[in-house]
């Protein structure tokens, strides 16, 4: 996995799924990394998995991926907000693989449901984290 920058502290990383859109995986001003909305599609593939759980899992990893191949972990999150398409059927699902994937990581969360995704997936994390100098 490797990142790109630009003058501006634009990232790009090599192995993260490819945005959907016009848009960086995640811009580093001062100490605080922003990463766009990060999905559940599997890098280079694109693919989907079929099931809550697989997508959940899929999306912490892809998470991982631009945190690390930005400098930070997943302990320099301070903000992650979170995107479900079916909170009434998802959510204990989500709450309780976030809770092993996040173990001792202190972040705010804040989980929304919404009407859809860019793409055909069912969950997609926004995160801020802190990175110091």
């Amino acid at each position: 996995m490797s990142a790109s920058t630009t003058g501006n502290d634009v990232i790009r990383v090599e192995g993260a799924p490819t945005p959907v859109g016009a848009y960086p995986h995640a811009r580093r001003v001062g100490d605080l990394l922003f990463l766009s909305g990060i999905g559940s599609r599997v890098p280079g593939s694109n693919d989907i998995a079929a099931d809550f759980e697989g997508q959940c899992r899929q999306v912490f990893a892809n998470v991982r991926t631009v945190l690390e191949a930005s400098g930070a972990r997943f302990e320099d999150l301070v903000d992650v907000t979170v995107f479900l398409t079916d909170m009434k059927n998802d959510f204990a699902t989500y709450n309780r693989l976030y809770a092993e994937a996040f173990a001792g990581v202190d972040a705010c969360r804040t989980t929304v449901e919404v009407n859809a995704l860019p793409t055909a997936i069912a969950i997609e994390l926004k995160c801020v984290a802190h990175v110091a100098s």
